[in-house]
């Protein structure tokens, strides 16, 4: 396929001293003669040819065909999805599959790549079938309150289910954002793009637990497997258990010995501090600076009744993290983020979340190159792992590696319909002075932050963020209506004073801006390398009043 479709190539096909192909479709087994080249090669071609149909251009481009080559043996693929967010999860998924670096990796013949192509549209009704979403479970209880174990069951079985690589799982963001909606699970199946839904309720009384679970499928709503668990609420752990394996054995995954192992380990033999811990991920959710409080007083209550807790030791270390990024005033929040990161590394060294938390630490203790190989390591343990694609992308901004910076919060994204991670990911673009991809990646973010601010109205980063989308998007006056609403919601957030004096500062109302920036310094923002990186502040740069702000930092 890479030679019949050379023509595509145009006169970057041919370089004398390089392999014989065409570089813009070329697999990297092609780059190298002592390598054995199948079928799969053509698969790395085609996909190569798809993605430019979608996206107007091949995946790697280059000055010279050496540099394309090098490119197909070394970079990661750029998501498609950064350049057309309108392409199908599943097919821009399939396309990443078959350009896989190694051969193994892709898709095994070409009718697997038709297969999960052509899977939203009802050809491979099993491939269609392996995409899920879990429903916020129904909190049954007498006490409202009790809500938090609930959503925590929820998340619990989605962090579950992701560990298995061949299912693909919606964020958590997305389908809360669902919560207290009744809706038919058909049009869920359709604005999800899923093909699978699991809902189900929990009631505890007492020491005693009753789950429901339900998975549907969302092409007729018939159901596919249904259970109900009347056990000990130390059974909590066997129950999530039960429920990832039944879902996977109903859609037809089989699971690998080191995903059973994934799904079946639980993070604590201790029901009393699983319960702590649930309390501190809702807290920890809200990010904001007393929820980030509440957060670790949780974990810490967590790790005091169990002390061998390793996820609770790391969210007491990216609480501890995140207060000291946005409200570094707080003397003792790194030291507790040092701390506890190296406890949890400690118990489970093959935590891809104690290692993200790690990493995290290192970051704001300004140990980069330490902090780059923990996020390393935590993706490498779990592709999947939101939080650490997310701060090492923040970690790479902040050094002015922009294309790393731009890779990673689109992966993120990717990961998670999380509207920060999309919109550093427009705004890396963006400061890349790729305007076209910039604008789609703008749009994208403004629809994200859209519905989770419908379900949760009074975030005021999130405000701030709808607020410099629209303006990026030329909708200024409804911008900057939301810039002023977002600063009403929480005076007293320094990242959200932050990113309103950005957004002045891109309008040109300079003595707006550097007015917001000296308020978010007053209440705690701190981050001084973020500043003297961030291209949103370059028209203030050259103002005495912005120098000696950042001279006093």
């Amino acid at each position: 396929i890479a030679k019949a479709i050379s023509t595509a190539g145009g006169d970057r096909i041919t370089e004398t001293g390089i392999a014989v192909g065409t570089p813009d479709y070329m697999s990297p087994e092609q780059a190298y003669d002592d390598e054995e080249i199948d079928q799969r090669a053509d698969l790395y071609s085609l996909a190569c040819v798809m993605y430019e149909m979608l996206a107007g251009q091949p995946p790697f481009i280059g000055p010279n065909a050496r540099a394309v080559i090098a490119r197909h043996v070394i970079d990661p693929v750029p998501p498609i999805r950064t350049v057309r967010p309108d392409v199908p999860a599943h097919v821009a998924m399939a396309i990443r599959k078959a350009l896989a670096k190694a051969q193994q990796d892709r898709f095994a013949t070409l009718g697997d790549f038709v297969a999960a192509i052509a899977a939203e549209g009802g050809t491979a009704p099993h491939a269609k079938t392996r995409t899920i979403a879990v429903l916020p479970f129904t909190n049954m209880s007498a006490s409202p309150e009790d809500e938090y174990f609930s959503d925590g069951m929820t998340e619990e079985i989605i962090n579950a289910l992701t560990k298995v690589e061949d299912l693909n799982v919606v964020a958590r963001t997305s389908v809360f954002a669902l919560k207290g909606k009744d809706q038919d699970v058909r049009e869920i199946g359709e604005q999800l793009s899923v093909g699978s839904v699991l809902e189900g309720s929990v009631r505890r009384s007492g020491d005693t637990l009753r789950v429901t679970a339900q998975l549907v499928d969302t092409a007729d709503g018939y159901h596919l497997w249904s259970e109900r668990y009347d056990r000990d609420l130390e059974d909590v752990f066997v129950i999530q258990d039960e429920i990832a394996e039944n879902i996977a054995r109903e859609l037809q995954v089989i699971l690998s010995d080191e995903e059973k192992r994934a799904i079946s380990k639980p993070p604590t033999d201790n029901v009393e501090a699983y319960d702590y811990y649930l309390r501190g991920r809702q807290y920890f959710h809200q990010a904001r600076k007393k929820s980030l409080q509440y957060a670790r007083e949780m974990f810490e209550r967590a790790i005091e009744v169990d002390p061998d807790f390793a996820l609770a030791y790391a969210g007491i270390a990216d609480c501890s993290s995140l207060l000291h990024m946005y409200y570094p005033s707080q003397e003792t929040t790194l030291g507790q983020a040092e701390t506890a990161s190296l406890r949890a590394l400690q118990l489970d060294p093959n935590s891809a979340e104690a290692h993200a938390a790690r990493a995290f630490a290192l970051w704001q203790m300004k140990r980069g190159d330490e902090a780059e190989q923990e996020f390393e390591r935590a993706i490498e343990l779990d592709p999947k792992q939101f939080e650490a694609h997310y701060f090492y992308a923040r970690q790479s901004f902040g050094k002015g590696d922009l294309d790393k910076a731009a890779r990673l919060f689109e992966e993120a994204s990717n990961l998670r319909d999380d509207y920060q991670a999309a919109f550093f990911a427009a705004q890396s673009l963006a400061a890349m002075n790729r305007q076209e991809e910039a604008r789609a990646a703008y749009r994208r973010a403004l629809q994200i932050v859209r519905d989770h601010l419908e379900l949760t109205p009074d975030d005021p980063r999130a405000a701030t963020m709808r607020a410099v989308s629209l303006c990026r998007l030329g909708q200024l006056e409804e911008g900057l209506e939301w810039a002023e609403r977002a600063v009403a919601i929480d005076p007293d957030d320094a990242g959200v004073r932050y990113n309103v004096a950005c957004l002045y500062s891109l309008e040109g109302q300079i003595d707006k801006a550097i007015e917001c920036l000296e308020g978010a310094i007053h209440v705690g923002f701190g981050n001084k390398d973020w500043i003297n990186n961030d291209p949103d502040l370059d028209p203030l740069r050259s103002d005495p009043r912005f120098q000696s702000l950042v001279k006093n930092l």
